[in-house]
């Protein structure tokens, strides 16, 4: 089965490629086993120059880069020369900082000298996701570069030339031949991979199934795994808020990257004193929102990456409906080619409707009424996801109860919910678990080694 480019905005297929071989696969994995040998001995100056020199090509043609995303998957071209742009902010933040994050660690024990140290594993194999093509990528292999590991990558099957670009990037920044490889191939030969020996390893940013399907794998093998997966992120409104912000922020929240991303606000928790005034707003905003063709610039939301996402999303909304909840915006497929939905708002939902429970991929928001911040925490918590939750309020007091009581891997108040190099990004309950970014993240693929000495 070829791997394909198809254009999301026409359908037209832009390129295929044929999948590795049994025995062009095996060259790859023989050829980072090999390199994992002498690289995992290089400096980090070396590496650190490699990843600066990743930096200035990502800037250099940012432009190019974006442009392949956006005939792929379908973004907006200047949030995905933006995406570029965060790749090479990454790439100079671990260049600076992995020397102090891998650094010896003292500890006080009845030894004369008790040190931690934090060793390479060998090949570590991401299986990336579509929607954020070059960043997901980025996060995993830049940190993994850096503490002295080999990086084998399986993206999705319909960004390939993300996928090579990517590894083409890494080649001219001087990364050694094997540290970092690009491998087309299907899904259904991750298995396998995992199970290899040479593995020790794995990283999955997708979707629960998927999620699901490698935790089993790598755990019947007992190989580690850090998974990264669905969020149904709860965006909590308060009457202190300051509304125009929390509105035209939320607005932002739900219909970035044509909502097709894992922190994306999806559930609008609005307290009953401010739901009219927010509502009205929400509903303005999200009905003057531009719908098109992704590489204009005045376009706000483009289509959905295939054809398969947008129907799934077409049935969320139409049983949403179906089971009573009203649609203040949009609600429909648009019937322009390509895989566009006009953005949506739902309200007066009833409890149990899909909103409650499923992710909803791609530019839909659901509303909801609460009493007070107890009702807003127990509706944010009441799913199986526990990605991340902005919280809006100017009560010091709300905003303590709420970092202390909502379940996520992230609060953040009075913003919108990101991922920063800084600082670690993951989730809990079925978002995942383990972390990417700041120094928990480069730490998650190294044997943290205990030395004692009398």
């Amino acid at each position: 089965m070829a791997i394909a480019s198809i254009n999301p905005v026409t359908g037209e297929v832009l390129k295929t490629f044929t999948p590795l071989t049994e025995s062009e696969l095996e060259h790859k994995l023989a050829l980072a086993d090999r390199t994992f040998a002498t690289y995992k001995q290089t400096s980090f100056t070396d590496r650190a120059q490699w990843l600066n020199q990743a930096a200035n090509i990502l800037e250099a043609r940012k432009a190019e880069f974006g442009i392949i995303m956006t005939l792929e998957m379908g973004k907006t071209l200047k949030s995905a020369i933006a995406e570029v742009e965060k790749c090479a902010h990454l790439c100079r933040f671990y260049a600076e900082h992995a020397p102090a994050f891998l650094a010896d660690t003292p500890a006080i024990t009845d030894a004369s000298r008790t040190l931690i140290r934090y060793q390479p594993m060998g090949i570590i194999l991401a299986v990336m996701p579509w929607n954020f093509p070059f960043w997901q990528v980025f996060r995993f292999a830049v940190p993994c570069l850096m503490a002295g590991n080999v990086g084998l990558l399986k993206h999705a099957s319909n960004v390939p030339q993300c996928a090579l670009a990517i590894a083409e990037i890494f080649h001219l920044a001087g990364v050694p031949e094997g540290a970092f490889q690009t491998l087309l191939i299907g899904a259904d030969r991750v298995a396998n991979l995992v199970a290899d020996v040479r593995v020790k390893a794995a990283t999955l940013t997708g979707s629960e199934p998927a999620g699901q399907s490698l935790a089993a794998i790598a755990g019947h093998h007992l190989k580690k795994v850090v998974l990264e997966l669905g969020g149904s992120d709860p965006f909590i409104v308060l009457k202190s808020a300051d509304l125009e912000l929390a509105v035209s922020t939320a607005v932002t929240a739900r219909v970035m990257n044509n909502g097709q991303t894992c922190i994306a606000a999806k559930r609008f928790i609005i307290e009953e004193a401010i739901a009219d005034q927010f509502t009205e707003k929400f509903v303005e905003k999200f009905k003057a929102l531009k719908v098109g063709d992704p590489m204009q610039s005045d376009t706000d939301v483009g289509p959905l990456a295939t054809p398969q996402i947008l129907a799934e999303l077409d049935l969320q909304v139409k049983a949403t409906v179906d089971a009573g909840a009203k649609v203040l915006a949009g609600g429909y497929r648009l019937p322009e080619k390509g895989n566009f939905y006009a953005p949506t708002i739902l309200a007066d939902i009833p409890l149990g409707a899909p909103p409650y429970q499923e992710e909803f991929f791609g530019p839909v928001a659901s509303v909801f009424r609460v009493k007070n911040l107890a009702e807003a925490i127990a509706l944010a918590n009441s799913t199986s996801f526990g990605l991340g939750a902005s919280v809006w309020t100017n009560d010091l007091q709300e905003q303590e109860l709420a970092i202390e009581q909502i379940e996520a891997g992230a609060v953040f108040v009075n913003g919108m919910v990101k991922s920063d190099p800084r600082v670690p990004f993951g989730g809990i309950k079925r978002s995942g678990y383990g972390r990417e970014l700041g120094i928990e993240g480069i730490r998650e693929f190294v044997n943290i080694k205990t030395i004692w000495i009398r």
